[in-house]
């Protein structure tokens, strides 16, 4: 093994430099083209450089040992060979092992650089990934993904995706126990978005069908695995709203997941159980379903705030007009059902006609949740729901249902949602109220009152 004076001579010999910090920085500057990596390759100066990063003098010269290892192994294959052939990944794993993870700006600045140079390596080729894979999974990804901060876990993220893109043993043994510990300390620390998506498509992959979106899995079927991943999310933004960052580009992404799965799942079956209820397409459909609900409803804690957020971005993709058109696709509830077949003496008479049956418990109230949500102090919603013919169908769901815990509970918050401020609204449900086209009961419950203006003789919702 080289003694630490033998690699100051290789480097300053290198550099023609006369400082270690100096050569350091000389080196980096070759690196950045590919001749110079490949001079540098001839050289070997893989070696030295890994040598010192064992004993570095300094903090500050240990990451520009690690920069210029990140430069070396940049698309050089010889540089990337010797790293791995010299134990390269064993030394930065112990390295990470040693900082300590002391929650400083220079203490990640070079577990990102470590991160950097992982991922060059990992595109050398397979034996690379591999070797990688080996050193690091678990323990040291999990290490690295408990640090509290959002640019490591993304560079992390697309380390292990490269890794587990070609392998499915990887990709099996990132969906195990160890392998989950590790994707809930990313999803904890960092922006869902530049895991989630390639990692999705990635698992269980099916055929392409030739109407389905490109970045999301065919239209044939979705996998165990997906729907796993799915309700780890689901529960993980449920226990921690609020605190969780949600970009809008991954909320759009899981509108193009529902919007496919709603087009596998078999609606002909009324579902017995909640989530999970073991079938991967129903599973996929109703975590995605509970992924939007609690992101509306956050989303909706912020609707003042300037610029497009989540919400806006879902409902000008067409998630509103989606969610109306399955709930009015739906079976009525099973109070109506129930009220049906008492009336003709003909078992689920009304649910003939109806293209959907619920697939699981839950369904039709995670479909009223998310509508009342995106509708909060939103007039543009609340107008695009009257003019979707959606109100007096969502006046329907006031009502308790086996199937569907809490829907009354659901249907009146977005009814209060759905009126709150809108002139038009409130008119249309007063004269629905005296065509008895609804119930009175149903506006009382929401402590509101039919009664004719005295100006204009015309129907207007007041408070009770």
């Amino acid at each position: 093994m080289n003694t630490m004076e033998n690699v100051f001579e290789q480097l300053l010999a290198a550099s023609g430099s006369s400082t270690v910090k100096e050569s350091l920085d000389c080196l980096i500057e070759t690196a950045k083209t590919s001749d110079g990596r490949l001079d540098l390759a001839c050289k070997s100066i893989v070696v030295p450089v890994l040598r010192l990063c064992q004993s570095p003098p300094s903090a500050e010269e240990l990451f520009l040992s690690i920069k210029l290892l990140r430069n070396l192994c940049a698309g050089e294959i010889k540089n990337q060979d010797l790293f791995i052939h010299q134990n390269g990944v064993a030394i930065i794993l112990a390295l990470i092992k040693s900082m300590g993870f002391v929650s400083s700006s220079s203490d990640n600045r070079t577990l990102h650089m470590v991160l950097q140079l992982l991922g060059n390596v990992s595109l050398a080729g397979e034996q690379h990934r591999d070797v990688i894979w080996r050193e690091m999974f678990p323990l040291g990804f999990l290490d690295i993904a408990s640090v509290q901060s959002k640019e490591t876990c993304d560079t992390l993220s697309m380390v292990i995706y490269t890794c587990v893109e070609c392998s499915s043993k990887s990709s099996v043994e990132l969906l195990g126990d160890a392998g989950l510990d590790i994707v809930v300390e990313i999803i904890r620390t960092a922006t869902i978005d530049s895991f989630f998506s390639p990692l999705f498509s990635k698992l269980s992959p099916v055929a392409e069908d030739e109407n389905s979106d490109t970045s999301v899995a065919g239209i044939n079927s979705f996998g165990a695995e997906q729907a796993l991943l799915l309700g780890i999310l689901a529960e993980i933004l449920n226990e921690q709203l609020g605190d969780i960052v949600v970009s809008n580009e991954f909320s759009l992404f899981l509108f193009k997941i529902l919007r496919n799965v709603v087009g596998v799942v078999d609606f002909s079956t009324r579902g017995k159980s909640r989530l999970p209820t073991g079938s991967s397409d129903v599973d996929v459909m109703g975590y995605s379903l509970s992924l939007l609900r609690d992101i509306s409803a956050c989303q909706g804690q912020n609707v003042k705030n300037q610029g497009e957020d989540a919400v806006d971005m879902l409902v000008s993709a067409g998630l509103v007009k989606f969610l109306i058109r399955l709930l009015r696709d739906l079976e009525p509830p099973a109070i109506l059902r129930k009220v049906a077949v008492d009336n003709n003496k003909v078992e689920d008479s009304t649910s003939k006609s109806s293209k959907y049956q619920s697939p699981y418990i839950g369904f039709r109230k995670d479909l009223v949740a998310i509508i009342g949500n995106c509708s909060y102090r939103r007039k543009h919603v609340q107008d695009e729901i009257r003019e979707q013919d959606g109100i007096l169908l969502l006046l329907q769901q006031n009502v308790t249902d086996e199937d569907s815990p809490f829907l009354r509970e659901w249907g009146i918050w977005s009814m209060r949602n759905v009126f709150e401020g809108n002139e038009e609204n409130q008119k249309l449900v007063a004269q629905l109220e005296l065509q008895r086209s609804v119930d009175t009961p149903e506006i009382t419950e929401m402590g509101l009152r039919v009664e004719i203006d005295p100006k204009t003789q015309r129907p207007k919702l007041v408070n009770a």
